[in-house]
């Protein structure tokens, strides 16, 4: 979807031509939020590539949706700044406004307003006028999939529905930022699906996108690099691989063997699993054994390639071997201390 629409200012005068990105499509430097006593946003600074999907997580209270009403301009921060396009949020909230799309976490249904006309009201807000708001509606509702329910009246649309014209409202004139606040919040699995694969495309249509959600499994599949804010402070920043660094991490094997008279088998590996210096935690199960291998994050593959031809080595016959290393939720516990403010 491309539109050049004339947007208005606060004023209702139109804006100049916007100038040309000069910078990172979002940035946030050292912004602070205060609430009477209570350090809502201590010090966040973060930057949000071009077509980069952003994961920012935390605990409920952490900060993250008050930092990210401060990037779409619906909150001013105490100290600090942050920008989109190279656009201040306190300087320049206008030009802000007309280049980012903001997904609350609430959905509001209006009565008597179909899924059509609410879309045709957020265009005409942004400026957009005729057939290039046409356009623009008729594009939105074919990527979200809302065609069929054109009119269709809001409040008798679905969890799911509600939350792809929530999606459409956000991208309806093209922003080139995306902010997207518990965006899969309440939705079932095949909603969840469908809204991680849009969420997909707008990225590699060259949009950043930060998103906040608490389902961090889906986080980890679709996000390139992650932010972990606790009390307002943020506690790490990088890929999943990143913020785990050098940290001791426990990787959960299955193994099983086979219990052919040519090798040793299952009874035979579990106290030879339980000597080696890597391994803790074996325990038999149906499928056959689990066990932990203790190593540091760089060496986890040569760990596991070694200790699988140490198996072998020793006779063992065996025929599944899979591991499972740590996870965004593992990460998220391992530097999260559960504190609230």
């Amino acid at each position: 979807m491309t539109t050049n629409a004339t947007v208005t200012a606060a004023s209702g005068r139109p804006l100049r031509t916007p100038k040309a990105s000069s910078g990172p499509p979002i940035e946030l430097r050292h912004v602070h939020r205060w609430f009477g006593s209570t350090h809502a946003v201590n010090d966040v600074s973060f930057i949000v590539e071009k077509g980069e999907v952003f994961g920012y997580i935390g605990p409920n209270g952490a900060g993250k949706t008050t930092s990210m009403r401060i990037l779409s301009t619906l909150d001013e921060p105490s100290s600090g700044d942050a920008s989109v396009d190279g656009f201040s949020v306190i300087d320049d909230p206008d030009r802000v406004r007309s280049r980012l799309g903001f997904m609350p976490d609430y959905f509001g249904a209006y009565q008597n307003v179909n899924v059509w006309e609410y879309l045709d009201f957020f265009a005409r807000a942004y400026g957009l006028r005729g057939t290039e708001r046409r356009r623009a509606i008729e594009s939105t509702m074919d990527f979200t999939g809302l065609d069929e329910l054109a009119r269709k009246p809001i409040d008798g649309l679905s969890k799911g529905m509600k939350q792809r014209l929530c999606l459409g409202r956000t991208m309806i004139h093209d922003p080139s930022v995306m902010v997207l606040d518990e965006p899969a919040a309440g939705l079932d699995p095949r909603a969840r699906i469908e809204l991680r694969e849009m969420i997909s495309r707008l990225a590699e249509a060259g949009k950043a996108i930060l998103i906040s959600s608490h389902i961090l499994t889906e986080l980890a599949e679709i996000c390139d690099r992650v932010a972990i804010i606790e009390r307002g402070q943020l506690i790490a920043v990088g890929t999943v691989d990143e913020i785990s660094g050098c940290v001791e991490e426990e990787i959960t094997v299955r193994l099983r063997v086979t219990n052919d008279r040519a090798s040793h088998d299952q009874t035979a590996v579990i106290p030879w699993l339980s000597r080696h210096a890597h391994v803790k935690t074996v325990v038999a199960t149906k499928e056959g054994v689990t066990f932990h291998l203790v190593t540091e994050q760089p060496q986890r593959d040569a760990t596991l390639a070694g200790l699988l031809a140490e198996l072998i080595g020793a006779g063992f016959g065996v025929t599944e071997f899979t591991s499972r290393g740590k996870s965004l939720e593992d990460v998220f516990l391992h530097v999260t201390k559960g504190r609230v403010q």
